[in-house]
């Protein structure tokens, strides 16, 4: 974990696609995704902004709350939740907002939030920067003409 403080920690998804001449340092943390090292999101976004690129903060806060005291380990459980989500699939980076660890009944419990970020050149949220495969929508007049077509031709 590059901080003591977890709060305003960056992941970032491996292979992403960066601008030319940023250099940011990064450390695995989970399978597929690098933590950011001495950097938050505000000193990326500048970075990312200087190079005309786009960092998108997008709104709606993800929480996850996994058993344990806050550490590492308790926040890779977090965010291995977080990023089970389907949501996940479709942004690059992910912004720890908040960590509070508590207790009930003595058992001690991390509460994690968290909100997705993604990195790309284009002005707009470019939806084919998905990192899902998903077939493209057919209109509904194109299926109903394929079968017609098909009816026609087997009669």
């Amino acid at each position: 974990m590059p901080t003591n403080e977890p709060a305003g920690t960056l992941f970032i998804r491996e292979n992403t696609l960066l601008p030319g001449g940023l250099i940011i340092e990064t450390e695995t943390f989970l399978p597929g995704w690098r933590a950011v090292r001495n950097c938050d999101g505000y000193r990326l976004g500048r970075k990312i902004e200087e190079a005309k690129w786009n960092f998108f903060y997008l709104a709606g806060e993800l929480k996850a709350i996994v058993l344990g005291r806050v550490g590492p380990s308790a926040l890779r459980r977090a965010l291995r939740s977080i990023l089970a989500k389907p949501a996940a699939r479709k942004f690059n980076s992910v912004e720890i907002r908040e960590t509070r660890s508590r207790w009930f009944l003595g058992i001690p419990f991390v509460s994690v939030t968290a909100n997705f970020r993604h990195i790309q050149q284009s002005l707009a949220l470019d939806r084919a920067n998905d990192f899902t495969q998903i077939a493209p929508a057919v209109p509904e007049r194109t299926i109903a003409a394929n079968n017609y077509g098909n009816l026609v031709s087997s009669s």
